[in-house]
């Protein structure tokens, strides 16, 4: 059953531990590289929703040179860094989105504050594209 107040599942609900690790780290691929530059929240429908923003740079692949601006959503906050990895890294329990129409709606309102062209939420590692 999907919530009408904050669009997510009901009894059902998935939570996530999210490690918040150190931004402006170069991850590289096989065509390039990405980087995430920025960790912040928006408010949903009274919710607080953590999301990373950052970008891609496909430079040393075969076909070409491109990249693109996108934030990674994490999802609702739950508990906000409540406790410290063996790393000392800072974790915050969150909830996955997984409503399509307040995926697109949290979409837009990223995409009107970030330089972002795509928006994917975290619950794409498990179901499938949910990149808006």
């Amino acid at each position: 059953m999907t919530s009408a107040i904050r669009g997510v599942s009901g009894a059902g609900a998935r939570y996530i531990e999210y490690v918040h690790r150190d931004l402006d780290r170069e991850v590289t691929a096989i065509g390039g590289h990405y980087r995430f530059d920025k960790e912040a929240q928006i408010t949903f429908r009274g919710q607080p929703v953590l999301y990373l923003s950052g970008y891609a740079l496909y430079d040393s692949a075969c076909c070409g040179v491109g990249g693109c601006g996108y934030a990674l959503v994490q999802g609702f906050v739950e508990k906000w860094k409540y406790r410290n990895d063996p790393e000392g890294f800072a974790i915050s329990r969150v909830e996955e989105i997984d409503e399509p129409n307040a995926q697109a709606e949290i979409g837009r309102l990223i995409k009107a504050k970030e330089m972002v062209q795509q928006v994917i939420f975290r619950t794409w590692l498990s179901q499938g594209d949910n990149a808006t």
